[in-house]
């Protein structure tokens, strides 16, 4: 992945973050880089700003505003803006030295708690002499891509935990007197963005059952329904389509979301993000509370949108992220249908997906662009978020696992067409065994192009080793599945192609015990090694890397604990079965085979977080027996199955 370059600049004055006007007389602390801090002054009086913005709203008092005058005004803002970043000296030499490196990606972290600030459309910048892309909107200029985000300045900083399993709510509401919402395609985006990760199923009724742990639809939406999904359920993402409205507080006029009245069914109840972030962290009787969701996108009109600094609060996204919600995305001006459909699924589908989501955030604002070209809503898009430290590493870590969890879903296809191919008449319908056998070659297709593409990234050799050894273990699954159908050819390639990317792996890291335990094995097994001479072969040509591969593994296993001390366990037990065909002459089978148990008995003694590494070696012991049945192992991996059951 590309590195990304975070520049943060703060701006800050003297006094509480409510209750102040905006005027050119108010001057800014600006924080930028390793420079000491410089002077600003807002060039705005604070009622020509509210008329300004105004304009923005593509109508004024039910009279539509002109195109040319919006657009007009848009440009103008932005050129302001974009003055007001000009005098940072420390912001233009970030980014020029960010310019020297080829596509790589500038985050901007805007850090504002005045909330005067907050009403700024700092997205609408046009860049000024000298940055990047001079004369064009910054945030779409190509020369430098650059995300802007923002975020409250805080005594410490917010707990973000990116890496867990994906489980989104999308609550929508339209109450009474108000247009109906478009549901059903925000339905019908997020679930294509949750596409990759369902399983394939071939009723309407299944594929609905398996979408279910992944995705919650609370129609009709109230503060307490969305109360009780939180306190039931763990959700990282939640989605909010509604009708954007304002409500009155000490006389003063805010943006809140248009939801479902609990008292009077059908009514509105504007609920300010207060209240919303009260329903979405809300704790039990007993105090517990589930995890925060990591991401809150707001499908709302102004949900960005301070509209008035006279009272404490800021817009629902300020209220959020200040509550605690780590990433929160809204609008700051009226939304309009498409852009808050494109911008659903792209969003999720690059979440999804484990991308940076400051790279998602780029992205999206570029299509909102060319995609709803008649309106400003790339300039509308805001996002308050949190980045701690260890950021790149989440996203790293939950990108791997969901790209994991995407090459399940295809293979637990894959193995569903395996164990029907005999019956494909019966319980595919009415397909035949060609129709089951070539969606079986188009799987394997997908599952090899996202692997090869998954190679082709730039990283370490660790995860270089790490990929092709995953690489190989497809393989061997694709090999397996093909073995049982009787498809020789497909069969024999999967398992050459196996051994190949093991082999490649052991050169990226020669010290991987699990690629070495692997490739030993594969090529000892009678589909490469058919014959009594080439298993002799085989002993004479490696048995030195059997030797090196079990002093690997018991260096360290010496250094190993919990899971990682069990996968030790697992590759000491089998590198004793390959003893069968590396050992030589002091091969013992009676000593292996006690090795093997006490290898096995240690790790069901083990308390493990999960099962699955137990789960995987006997799996890996049954290959043995079931698939690559010989005489001088076979015993042995008996006596390791029957060691992991107990």
């Amino acid at each position: 992945m590309n590195d990304i370059l975070s520049i943060k600049l703060e701006l800050l004055r003297e006094g509480p973050a409510h209750n102040q006007l905006l005027s050119p007389l108010t001057p800014y602390l600006a924080l930028c880089g390793d420079d000491g801090p410089v002077t600003v002054h807002i060039p705005f009086e604070h009622r020509q700003l509210v008329t300004r913005l105004q304009r923005l709203r593509y109508a004024v008092d039910g009279a539509a505003i002109v195109d040319a005058q919006r657009e007009a005004e848009l440009r103008e803002i932005g050129e302001i803006i974009g003055g007001i970043l000009a005098k940072v000296p420390a912001l233009l030499a970030e980014l020029s030295n960010a310019h020297c490196q080829d596509n790589r990606l500038v985050h901007l972290r805007l850090s504002l708690s005045a909330f005067e600030l907050g009403m700024l459309p700092f997205e609408a910048a046009i860049a000024p002499d000298g940055f990047p892309g001079s004369g064009s909107p910054l945030f779409l200029q190509t020369r430098i891509p650059i995300a802007i985000t923002r975020e409250i300045r805080r005594g410490r900083p917010l707990p973000l935990t990116w890496d867990r399993s994906p489980r989104i709510l999308f609550a929508f509401a339209s109450p009474n007197g108000l247009p109906p919402v478009p549901a059903q395609a925000h339905l019908e985006a997020l679930r294509r963005a949750l596409d990759p990760w369902v399983k394939i199923k071939d009723s309407a009724l299944e594929r609905v059952q398996a979408i279910k742990p992944m995705l919650t639809v609370l129609p009709d939406a109230s503060l307490d329904k969305i109360r009780d999904a939180c306190l039931a359920d763990e959700y990282t993402h939640v989605h909010i389509l509604a009708h954007g409205d304002k409500y009155g507080r000490a006389d003063d006029a805010h943006f809140g979301i248009a939801l479902c009245s609990d008292s009077a069914p059908g009514q509105r109840d504007v609920i300010d993000g207060d209240r919303l972030s009260a329903a979405l962290l809300a704790r039990g009787y007993d105090g517990t509370a589930r995890h925060r969701p990591s991401v809150v996108t707001l499908a709302t009109c102004d949900s960005g949108n301070a509209n008035s600094v006279v009272t404490p609060g800021g817009s629902i996204a300020h209220q959020l992220h200040a509550a605690g919600i780590p990433w929160v995305v809204a609008s700051q001006f009226p939304l309009w249908y498409r852009a808050s459909i494109v911008t659903t699924e792209m969003l999720y589908a690059g979440f999804l997906s484990g991308a940076d989501p400051r790279w998602v955030m780029h992205t999206v604002r570029q299509h909102l662009r060319s995609d709803a070209p008649n309106t400003h809503d790339w300039a509308s898009l805001v996002a308050y978020t949190t980045v701690p430290w260890d950021f790149e590493a989440q996203v790293e870590s939950f990108r791997e696992k969901q790209f994991r969890r995407q090459l399940e879903t295809l293979f637990d296809r894959f193995d569903h067409l395996v164990n029907v191919f005999d019956t494909a008449s019966v319980s595919e319908g009415g397909r035949s065994r060609a129709q089951v056998a070539d969606e079986m070659h188009r799987l394997c297709a997908q599952i090899r192009t996202a692997l090869a593409k998954w190679r082709d990234e730039t990283v370490s050799a660790g995860q270089r080793a790490e990929r092709l050894g995953m690489s190989a273990a497809s393989e061997k699954r694709i090999a397996l599945g093909y073995q049982l159908v009787g498809d020789d050819d497909n069969r024999r390639r999967a398992y050459e192609q196996c051994g190949s990317f093991y082999r490649a792996a052991i050169r990226e890291e020669p010290t991987n015990h699990w690629v070495q335990t692997q490739f030993l094995s594969i090529i000892a097994t009678p589909e490469l090694a058919p014959s009594t001479e080439a298993v002799e072969a085989l002993q004479r040509t490696y048995r030195a890397w059997w030797v090196a591969a079990r002093q690997t593994v018991h260096w360290k296993k010496q250094r190993a604990a919990g899971v990682d001390y069990a996968w030790t366990l697992a590759t000491l037990a089998e590198l004793e079965l390959l003893g069968a065909v590396y050992g030589g002459e002091q091969f013992s089978a009676e000593t292996a085979k006690d090795n093997i148990v006490r290898h096995c008995a240690a790790m069901v003694e083990l308390d493990l977080p999960n099962t699955f590494p137990i789960a995987s070696t006997q799996r890996q012991f049954t290959r043995y027996v079931r698939f690559w049945d010989r005489p001088q192992w076979k015993g042995l991996a008996e006596a390791a199955l029957r060691a992991l059951s107990g």
